[in-house]
């Protein structure tokens, strides 16, 4: 089975990726993909510089070339978890697999900007009004299509996770999903 993950900056897809990978499924982010390339390429490693080299290395080869360099490095047979999808045309190199199942998290923005203050990430917004904009562009106001559309991508997903409640909320929900998933 292939699990794709796709939804806001603090939406509690972490949660999601911990439990998998516990029941054994190989984790890949899509946005590891980028810093590598970025590192290559001497970027700075910082969200608005990582976000620009997606954009433009997904205008340059396809809105799917991040997610075609991860499906080049899953193992065939494997349960896998990815996680950073934020462009149609990534669900769409996944999608050739039979066994992909989107999910799609989402929380309230007050939620989110606490537990992004709570989990103090250098390369995080510090102020509700710099987290708003990020997750505009995150979401594609402004974008392009070769951008971040990780509300399109949510709109995509075949089952939703809403995270308005407790950290052991999520965590029964992921349980409950996970069981009707069998993994």
């Amino acid at each position: 089975m292939i699990i794709g993950i796709t939804g806001p900056m603090a939406s509690g897809k972490s949660v999601l990726v911990e439990m998998l990978v516990e029941r054994g499924f190989s984790y890949f982010q899509l946005s590891e993909e980028v810093r590598e390339e970025a590192k290559k390429l001497g970027i700075a490693i910082e969200r608005k510089a990582l976000q620009d080299l997606g954009n433009a290395m997904r205008e340059k080869y396809g809105n799917g070339y991040w997610a075609e360099r991860v499906a080049a490095k899953m193992v065939s047979g494997k349960n896998s978890v990815i996680d950073g999808i934020r462009n149609p045309g990534e669900i769409e190199v996944f999608k050739k697999f039979s066994n992909f199942i989107l999910v799609g998290i989402d929380a309230p923005i007050e939620k989110r900007f606490k537990w992004i203050i709570a989990r103090n990430k250098d390369s995080d917004p510090k102020s509700l009004d710099e987290v708003k904009a990020v997750d505009a562009r995150d979401r594609g106001v402004g974008e392009s299509d070769s951008g971040q559309q990780s509300t399109k991508c949510y709109e995509m997903a075949d089952v939703y996770i809403q995270n308005d409640g407790t950290f052991e909320e999520l965590s029964k929900k992921i349980g409950d999903l996970l069981e009707t998933l069998k993994c």
